[in-house]
Formats: structure tokens, sequence, C-alpha cells
């Protein structure tokens, strides 16, 4: 009635059989994903640098340069010219996401270095979203 399955199941693998790719840990996979967070950070940290200088942003790129060097085993990561034009506020939105992507990965990697760096940065970029407004009343 039906035809008989001629090939082997790509989910029929036997137990002990090495496999034809490369597996990683989930230690290496959070790995990788933590240093994208912070590498896209860094990225945007770069171009708010350009739109607005400053020592905080200067000291936080080097910080977030130093974390994904560790993460990817001494490979620094690669710097592109930034290229923002505009206000800044649409890029401390996305860095603020970005430093809470980062932290939520680096939480259940527990790493203390990269979770209190990326805890800073979503303050930092909390603070300026915020404005004057609202630091003039939390004091």
């Amino acid at each position: 009635m039906y035809e008989p399955i001629r090939t082997k199941s790509v989910h029929s693998t036997m137990a002990g059989t090495p496999s034809d790719f490369p597996h990683r840990s989930r230690e290496e996979e959070l790995d990788i994903q933590l240093a994208g967070h912070l590498s896209a950070l860094l990225a945007v940290t770069d171009d708010l640098r350009t739109l607005a200088p400053s020592a905080d942003l200067d000291a936080a790129a080097e910080r977030l340069a130093g974390q994904v060097t560790r993460l990817r085993g001494g490979r620094a990561p690669l710097r592109a010219t930034p290229s923002a034009t505009g206000t800044p506020e649409p890029l401390h939105q996305r860095a603020h996401a970005l430093a809470g992507r980062a932290l939520v990965v680096a939480a259940s990697r527990a790493d203390t270095a990269a979770a209190i760096l990326a805890a800073e940065r979503m303050d930092a970029h909390a603070a300026a979203l915020a404005g004057p407004k609202e630091l003039s009343t939390a004091r």
C-alpha cells in the first residue's frame, strides 16, 4: 500500500556516532550571543560618540571593546566608521534595548563583569532619554 522508506532519516542517529558537524556547548553559544550583543552596543556607542562626544561614552566604548575581546578569545572587535546623523534619542533607545539583551544573556551565563557593564549602560541610556527634567527631580 505504501512505498517503503529507502533513505535514512535525518533524525535517526545512533548514540555514540560522531556527527558531520561540530557542536558547541551552551556556554560557547552564550559567549557568542553575548559578544554579538555587546558588539552591536559598541557600534551604537561609537555612533553616539560622533553625535555627542563625552568622556563617559569614550570610557564605555573601551570597556565594551574589552569585554568583546575577552569573549572572543582575544580577538578585538571590528569597528566601523561611525555614520550617525540627526538626534541621539533613537540611538539611546537602541543602545538601551541592546544593553538589556546583553544583560539577560550575561545573567544567564553568570558573567558578572558583563552584567554590571550592561546594567550601567542601560542606566546611562535611560538617563539620557529622560533628559534634564527627570535628572533634577531625582536628586
